[in-house]
């Protein structure tokens, strides 16, 4: 079957590339149609319990929540669009071209535990999905929620991800363009009755509150745009390589920019009359308690679509990381594992935690952590490469360009590991405290930065890893010079 061009036309619905890079030939497309892919992926009612939590927990009134909603997108999607150059550079998925800088055995550690992370992610969407079907139920005719209604609301949100997810990538891309125009509908409707409805005199009289508190408010909304970073390249690999790079980086900040920014202002607008949101065990039915149903109906039904397609585009990623892992399926058979782990997590954490939330922040956290450790290493190494060897990222025997030594290129291994114990000294969350958690850093939640800022450095001057000689030999097929911006 053809492979999918990067348009989206294909003569199938259901993409069939795995992590083959895709030739020149196949792609096609425009820097602007990853806007609605950004955006979908923060069509998620959490941004608005975020967003109370800045107010109740941290402190802040809403001109602080302001600067934290804008500033996040600008610095967590700002690192994924950097790191999405790759994509259209190599062609390939961002855990495959990471086998040119870890070595194809090395690339299994850091692979194994992005894999792992995502599991938790996806739980917390497949959570949020149920939690928004079973308001609607509620809302519409009156039915409760029960330990069977959950089950089964769980295995319909979960096997809705699947179906779109295991299409691939011309099903999320016409998801998302339709959920954008949506959703985007709506929250002007929910804004605009917010506008006339609050107690704006209650909103602004809120005192400020610390620096610091707005330092740790960007940290936390800023943890969830860390968990796409190496997801980036998976949705530019079909652009053409004269896609400008620039445009890349600013349509993915901007694509989750609109959205984050007027979510989590929302969400502190709502925590004024509703102080009880940041720490509800349902972090949905609110919508149901603030908005009249004519409105609270048809938004969470559109977010329930966001919340979804933010699923199906991690478990489409999480394909991906599978089979670097050696699990030798199908992407879309691949993604199954997730489905099924995300219904048994979540599961435990609709049925058995006694705080959403809390559980939330404290999973954020510690994402932003894990992936950290990798964008430094993968980062610094973007600025050294022009190009990948294709074949050599298919090649997992000893014969491969990324073979290194003895599968590893251990200048990588000690940074990510470095890094990964630097980040979690400075870590803290409920059931977890790093010797370093009580420092400005660790108070201040920036774990994950130490860890982009350790990996980076430590890779940048340990010796570079020698070029093996069919690397070398390999022809620099990327126009543009290795750091640049601009094409």
């Amino acid at each position: 079957m053809p492979a999918e061009p990067a348009d989206g036309g294909t003569e199938s619905a259901m993409e069939t590339r795995g992590l083959e890079p895709v030739p020149d030939a196949e792609r096609g497309g425009r820097v602007r149609e990853l806007v609605p892919t950004w955006v979908a992926a923060n069509i998620s009612v959490l941004l608005l319990t975020m967003g109370a939590g800045l107010v109740i927990f941290n402190g802040l009134n809403i001109w602080q929540v302001l600067v934290v909603a804008a500033v996040a997108p600008v610095v967590s999607y700002g690192i994924v669009g950097l790191i999405s150059i790759a994509g259209k550079r190599g062609g390939a998925p961002g855990m495959a071209l990471s086998r040119a800088v870890f070595g194809q055995r090395g690339n299994l550690f850091p692979g194994a535990l992005i894999w792992v992370a995502r599991w938790g992610w996806e739980t917390i969407n497949a959570v949020s999905g149920a939690y928004a079907v079973l308001t609607v139920l509620d809302l519409l005719f009156g039915i409760k929620s029960n330990t069977v209604l959950i089950v089964v609301t769980l295995l319909f949100f979960v096997g809705c991800t699947f179906l779109v997810s295991g299409l691939g990538i011309t099903a999320l891309r016409v998801c998302s363009t339709w959920s954008t125009y949506l959703f985007g509908a709506f929250s002007v409707l929910v804004l605009g009755y917010l506008v006339f409805t609050t107690d704006w005199s209650a909103v602004f009289a809120k005192p400020a509150g610390s620096t610091a508190m707005m330092v740790a408010g960007i940290g936390t909304i800023a943890a969830g745009g860390i968990s796409w970073v190496p997801s980036g390249p998976d949705f530019t690999r079909y652009l053409p390589r004269t896609a400008s790079s620039r445009g890349v980086v600013g349509a993915t900040v901007g694509g989750a920019g609109i959205v984050v920014l007027p979510m989590v202002l929302m969400g502190a607008v709502m925590a004024v009359g509703t102080p009880d949101l940041a720490t509800a065990q349902d972090p949905v039915s609110f919508i149901g308690e603030l908005l009249p149903t004519w409105i609270a109906v048809p938004y969470l039904l559109v977010a329930l679509v966001g919340m979804l397609l933010i699923n199906s585009m991690s478990m489409y990623s999480a394909g991906f990381t599978a089979q670097t892992l050696g699990i030798k399926v199908p992407r879309a058979w691949a993604v199954s594992v997730n489905a099924v782990i995300s219904l048994v997590f979540g599961f435990l954490l609709m049925v058995v935690a006694t705080s959403f939330f809390g559980s939330f922040i404290s999973f954020l956290t510690l994402l932003a952590v894990a992936f950290s450790a990798w964008i430094g290493v993968f980062g610094v190494d973007m600025l050294r490469r022009a190009s990948y060897d294709g074949a050599a990222l298919l090649d997992t025997t000893r014969t491969s360009a990324y073979w290194y030594r003895g599968g590893f290129a251990w200048q990588a291994m000690t940074a990510w590991a470095a890094a990964l114990v630097v980040g979690l000294l400075f870590t803290e969350v409920d059931w977890f405290g790093g010797p370093l958690a009580t420092t400005w850093i660790g108070r201040n939640g920036l774990g994950w930065v130490m860890g982009i800022v350790t990996s980076g450095l430590l890779y940048a001057v340990l010796p570079r890893t020698a070029a093996p000689a069919a690397a070398a030999a390999a022809p620099e097929r990327e126009p543009e010079p290795a750091g640049s911006l601009s094409n």
